[in-house]
């Protein structure tokens, strides 16, 4: 204690850090979890390859297939589970997949980060 009566709790930042640590390992995990359904899909290397190239709790996901920013901002989501395929057969696989995942998960992913703080 020192003399204006505040006591300071020395393991403070390491408890800190390892929350936030494991905050962002879970939202790591989240985005690529939750970025499967939306990421186009032929052969599987391409989604294969954000789960190889990602170290979680980084706080960056790469997707390291050597087509894969192409894929990225013009894949047309013509596929059987794509944005745009034939046959009146719709899906979530096309370009932008890591945009559009955030626009509907986002909250979900936050309440998963969250509950490491409790």
């Amino acid at each position: 204690m020192n003399k204006n009566g505040i006591i300071w709790n020395s393991g403070f930042q390491l408890e800190k850090e390892q929350r936030f640590s494991k905050a962002q390992k879970v939202v790591d995990s989240e985005v690529l979890r939750r970025s499967d359904p939306y990421v186009p899909l032929r052969s599987g290397i391409l989604k294969k390859s954000g789960i190889s190239g990602t170290v979680i709790g980084s706080g960056e996901i790469h997707y390291t297939a050597p087509y894969a920013r192409r894929q990225y901002y013009e894949n047309a989501g013509r596929g059987t589970e794509g944005l745009h395929a034939s046959g009146g057969i719709t899906g979530k696989r096309g370009r932008y997949w890591f945009e559009r995942m955030k626009a509907d998960q986002k909250r979900d992913i936050l309440k998963a980060a969250k509950e490491c703080f409790k």
